[in-house]
């Protein structure tokens, strides 16, 4: 009888798999989110009454700057076209905004880069802001807050992240980009759009959606943010990388 032992094989411990992020986000959203969060800290835990009103005075956008003249006017007039979109009014608007920001900004950035997301927030700003002041004009009402911007990520979406059920399923910065012909076309992107405009539209009697209805909306500047998106988004879209073919499903990477 045989009374060796075979020795024992040297077992591998298993890799453990990544770790997956709790917010999957592009390095510029989460700097986005965590500046508008600076910005609102400060506000809500430094500032006075009077200076947050000194702050939204400085730095909000005031329609009625814009209809007087110039020699009337500071400084103010060139740089709050932008930084009105990185203040907030309390912590329901900025969770609200941060959220959204969350949901399009990030295919958005993901899809065109950090240098053009960035430029993309600048214009869209200006572009929100300039259908305010042209819809109310010579109003003393101070505008703040970045839904503006968040509208018009919204409207860029719609031009990619709606994908034709007759693609297969890829990475949603993937998606080829939409004509403004090809939207119109598809049922997903129109049922968005449909629902978008009448809830901007029902802010605009009076029925505000979530919040306090007491507290004003700007409305049309989340107009002024999503025409300026959805019209204007090939010009900050890049060409898209060449993607493995559909019948090789296991090359794909998925977001």
């Amino acid at each position: 009888m045989d009374d060796s032992v075979e020795p024992h094989q040297a077992i591998e411990p298993r890799a453990k798999p990544p770790r997956t992020p709790v917010f999957n986000l592009p390095g510029v959203v989460l700097a986005t989110l965590a500046l508008l969060a600076a910005i609102y800290a400060v506000q809500a835990l430094i500032l006075s009454d009077s200076g947050i009103d000194e702050l939204f005075f400085d730095f909000g956008f005031i329609p009625l700057r814009y209809a007087t003249s110039l020699s009337e006017q500071g400084p103010q007039l060139f740089w709050t076209p932008l930084t009105y979109s990185l203040l907030h009014g309390n912590l329901e608007h900025i969770l609200f905004n941060g959220l959204w920001l969350m949901a399009f900004g990030a295919p958005v950035a993901r899809r065109i880069g950090w240098v053009r997301y960035l430029v993309f927030w600048v214009l869209a700003s200006a572009a929100s802001a300039a259908l305010h002041v042209a819809l109310n004009w010579g109003d003393p009402t101070v505008l703040i807050g970045a839904s503006g911007v968040v509208s018009a990520l919204m409207g860029a979406a719609c031009r990619f992240a709606f994908p034709s059920e007759r693609r297969v399923a890829l990475p949603t910065h993937l998606n080829p980009r939409l004509s403004i012909a090809e939207t119109f076309r598809s049922r997903t992107v129109v049922m968005f759009m449909l629902f978008w405009f009448v809830g901007n539209i029902l802010i605009a009697v009076g029925i505000p959606l979530i919040g306090d209805a007491g507290q004003p909306i700007a409305w049309d500047a989340h107009i002024g943010g999503f025409i300026f998106g959805f019209l204007l988004f090939s010009l900050f879209d890049r060409p898209l990388p060449e993607v493995p073919d559909s019948s090789d499903k296991s090359d794909i990477l998925q977001s």
